[in-house]
């Protein structure tokens, strides 16, 4: 029973929620010049930081196969 009125009160909450996820606006996307050359400027600076992040993640990746292939390498010439 208290399952069920659990499952309803989440339906109705949901359904109380629905229609304002779906509401038209009429507002028109008015930003000036300078408010887009800001936005572009910080979305550069981000992509421009994510270049060195990727370069030292997969020197990182690169690094951890380096060893676990020396240390292959080493139990095999350890058991010869």
């Amino acid at each position: 029973m208290k399952e069920l009125r659990t499952i309803s009160g989440t339906l109705a909450m949901s359904l109380v929620a629905a229609p304002s996820a779906f509401a038209g606006t009429t507002k028109v996307y008015s930003s000036s010049v300078l408010v887009l050359a800001f936005v572009g400027f910080l979305a550069m600076i981000v992509v421009i930081q994510l270049i060195p992040a990727i370069i030292t993640l997969f020197g990182a990746i690169k690094g951890i196969a380096n060893k676990n292939e020396n240390a292959r390498v080493a139990n095999v010439e350890a058991d010869k």
